[in-house]
């Protein structure tokens, strides 16, 4: 049965198509079931003889996996591009080893493209496209007969335009046929309501060739001096002050919900190995590490959504399209700092799963860019921004090890001394924060 805006999106799609328009674009908040009402808009086209083939196209593997199961789901039959199949999905990043012979297809028959997170894709014209948009202009705009853009943030950070996109007025926003945003999703009980904590720490210092210089907190620091944000988040100290927030959030999650689990977005290969190493060290959980340099990623993500394990970490494998609903914990430790990845990230954990207990915790730095998102998010989800300064990030639930102080790496040659004073406790960060 499909969900009140799911039905409103397949209706609204099916009216423009029927009434002989090609292109429909749907903005969703992400974890409201985009792929799901694809799925039904690619089922009523072909059962109205409007279509002979469907192919979809996705920015990773995990999606493309997940598009292929759910279109198989719904249509009835084998999606893998094979003998009696109504169609494939594929990535991106194939398009460019795709035969003649495959556009080709486009051209001979009645064919649904849909791009999932097309936001991926840019330019609206030849002269300003990258790879995969010039693959869409050349081979399937104005070739297929329909097109179906999804996304659930509708805007590059580099602020190219979208491929197939429309553009409403002078300022670049997009218009979109059919928008169903965060705010409304809450409401409806399609996703979670969040909860953004932003930490930060009011008696920092470093020291370079003998001299000291405090700060009151993390944005002084990095405005004030030449210490980059990657440093902060490798930061033994404070990452695991960071991590140790999320496992307590997550075990109190878990009296509900057994087998809620926690996501850490890390920053690198390296990043992730010592985020894990923390996790089942410090905190003792038990854990799954996800990157382009570990073996059989899928089957390691599928593995942890169909199970019990405590945390993922990842470095961008599950920041956008990967469904696993248990996940209502995450600590975003990535030095990618744009309000897109922020909002991709935010919404793998506003998925909502059948057991009582619906929290969505994120966690994460006061970083000036961060906390101006969270801002965003804040104006449409009152009292979803918390924040937290610390006295003492010996102050940390099950934490054994002593925190003085943090070295960084022996090519900065600085050090990060964090401060010892007593927890002072979450804050609405509207109403109490602090300078």
């Amino acid at each position: 049965m499909l969900r009140l805006w799911q039905e409103e999106c397949v209706g609204s799609a099916l009216e423009k198509y029927l009434a002989g328009h090609s292109h429909f674009q749907v903005q969703a908040t992400p974890g409201a079931g985009k792929t799901v009402a694809a799925a039904e808009i690619a089922k009523r086209l072909y059962d109205l003889d409007k279509i002979d083939l469907v192919l979809c196209f996705s920015p990773s593997l995990t999606i493309a996996d997940g598009i292929k199961n759910t279109f198989s789901w719904r249509l009835g039959c084998s999606f893998s591009g094979g003998l009696g199949s109504i169609g494939a999905s594929f990535t991106y990043q194939s398009m460019k080893y795709l035969r003649d012979s495959f556009w080709e297809t486009i051209k001979k028959h009645r064919v649904l493209v849909v791009f999932d997170e097309i936001h991926h894709c840019s330019g609206d014209e030849i002269e300003n496209a990258n790879v995969w948009g010039e693959q869409i202009l050349r081979q399937i705009q104005g070739i297929a007969a329909f097109t179906l853009s999804l996304s659930g943030t509708p805007w590059r950070s580099d602020l190219l335009p979208i491929t197939l996109a429309q553009y409403s007025d002078a300022e670049g926003r997009i218009h979109c046929d059919y928008q169903y945003g965060l705010k409304q999703a809450i409401i409806d009980k399609v996703c979670r309501s969040p909860k953004i904590v932003l930490i930060d720490n009011d008696r920092l210092s470093i020291s370079e060739s003998g001299q000291s210089k405090s700060f009151s907190s993390i944005p002084d620091l990095l405005k004030q001096s030449a210490t980059p944000y990657q440093s902060i988040l490798q930061n033994i100290d404070a990452m695991t002050y960071v991590l140790g927030l999320g496992c307590k959030k997550l075990a109190d999650i878990r009296m509900d919900n057994p087998n809620a689990g926690g996501l850490v977005v890390a920053s690198s290969v390296g990043h992730a190995i010592e985020i894990q190493k923390v996790l089942t060290e410090t905190y003792e959980q038990s854990t799954e590490i996800v990157t382009y340099y570990h073996e059989n990623p899928l089957e390691k993500i599928n593995g942890y959504r169909n199970g019990t394990t405590q945390w993922i970490i990842s470095v961008g494998m599950i920041s956008e399209g990967t469904d696993i609903p248990r996940l209502q914990v995450c600590c975003h430790l990535s030095f990618v700092k744009t309000e897109l990845y922020f909002r991709q990230v935010l919404g793998r954990i506003l998925r909502t799963h059948e057991s009582s207990n619906q929290q969505a915790w994120l966690y994460t730095f006061a970083e000036e860019s961060l906390v101006s998102f969270a801002e965003q998010i804040e104006q449409d989800i009152p009292d979803s921004c918390l924040f937290i300064k610390p006295d003492n990030w010996q102050d940390r639930p099950q934490a054994s090890v002593s925190l003085d102080r943090a070295y960084f790496s022996d090519q900065q040659k600085k050090k990060l001394i964090l401060g010892r004073h007593s927890l002072v406790g979450i804050k609405n960060v509207w109403k109490n924060r602090q300078s």
